[in-house]
C-alpha cells in the first residue's frame, strides 16, 4: 500500500518521503537540445507530475554511439536518489538503456522501466499471424543485439534509423546545435517510418525507441497507416498501475 493521502484516509498515516504524489522517477540524460510537449523530458507531456533526475555525464553520444560505458555506477546513484526522494517506480529518457535494466531494478527494489522497446513483444501478441513489429530509432547502426535482447526483442525485428536524415539525429546525437527544425526533424522521422514499412511488407505495428519521438506518432501513423507505440504509452500504461484510477 503506498503512502498518498487520498479522500477517506485514516486520520493518522505514515510518511517516510520527501516528496509526495509523484510516484514516477525518471533518470535523463545530458543534454541541452530542444524538448517540444511530447518529448519526455517537457514535463507538460505528462497528465501526471514526474520527478526528473539529471545524470551527469551521460550524454546522448555517450549513450546512443558508445554504448554507455562506464555510466551503470552513475545510472544506479541516481535511480536511488528518485527512490529516497519518494519514487516508487523509474524509468529512462532513452530507449538505448535497455542494457541496464537488470541491474536498475536490482540496485533499486521497486519497477523499472528502462526502454520503449520492451513494449515490442507486448505489440507483437496484439497482430494476426503474419505480421510483426518493427522498431524506429534514433540510431539503427548502434541499436545492438544486447540491447534488443535486454528488452525482450527478437533479434529478427526490422528496425530503422534516422542517421542519414537532415536534423534530428544531428541535433539530438551529434549535439551540433541548441536549436531545432521541428518541421525537418518530424520529416526525419517519418522518413524512417516510411522505409522501414516499404522494406517489409509484413510490417504490422511500429515502436518508437526514442524518447524524443512521440510528438511525431500521430504524423508516423498518418503516413503510415500503422498503429504506433512509444514511450508515451508505455508510461501511460506504467503510471496506471502505480495509481490505478478510482471508480468510487
Amino acid at each position: 500500500m503506498n503512502n498518498e493521502f487520498h479522500a477517506g484516509a485514516a486520520s493518522r498515516i505514515a510518511g517516510g518521503k520527501a516528496i509526495y504524489g509523484v510516484p514516477l522517477g525518471i533518470l535523463m540524460l545530458q543534454a541541452r537540445f530542444p524538448r517540444i510537449p511530447g518529448d519526455m523530458g517537457n514535463g507538460t507531456t505528462w497528465p501526471f507530475p514526474v520527478l526528473y533526475r539529471v545524470v551527469g555525464g551521460a550524454s546522448p553520444d555517450k549513450v546512443v554511439l558508445k554504448g554507455a560505458t562506464g555510466l551503470l555506477p552513475d545510472f544506479i546513484a541516481a535511480a536511488q536518489e528518485l527512490v529516497e526522494l519518494g519514487a516508487e517506480a523509474i524509468t529512462t529518457n532513452c530507449g538505448f538503456l535497455s542494457l541496464f535494466q537488470r541491474e536498475l531494478a536490482a540496485a533499486v527494489n521497486v519497477p523499472v522501466a528502462t526502454s520503449s522497446l520492451m513494449q515490442v513483444p507486448w505489440v507483437q501478441a496484439t497482430l494476426p499471424p503474419g505480421k510483426r513489429v518493427g522498431v524506429v530509432t534514433v540510431s539503427a547502426a548502434t541499436l545492438t543485439p544486447a540491447h534488443l535482447e535486454a528488452a525482450s526483442v527478437p533479434l529478427d525485428t526490422p528496425v530503422a534509423g534516422t542517421e542519414d536524415g537532415r536534423e534530428f539525429f544531428r541535433v539530438l546525437i551529434k549535439a551540433e546545435k541548441d536549436d531545432m527544425d521541428v518541421d525537418l526533424a518530424r520529416q526525419d522521422v517519418v522518413d524512417a517510418a516510411l522505409t522501414l514499412a516499404a522494406r517489409h511488407p509484413d510490417l504490422g505495428a511500429i515502436v518508437l525507441e526514442c524518447t524524443n519521438m512521440p510528438p511525431y506518432a500521430a504524423a508516423i501513423q498518418e503516413a503510415t497507416g500503422l498503429p504506433v507505440y512509444d514511450i508515451y504509452s508505455m508510461i501511460s500504461w506504467f503510471h496506471a498501475g502505480l495509481r490505478p484510477r478510482r471508480f468510487d
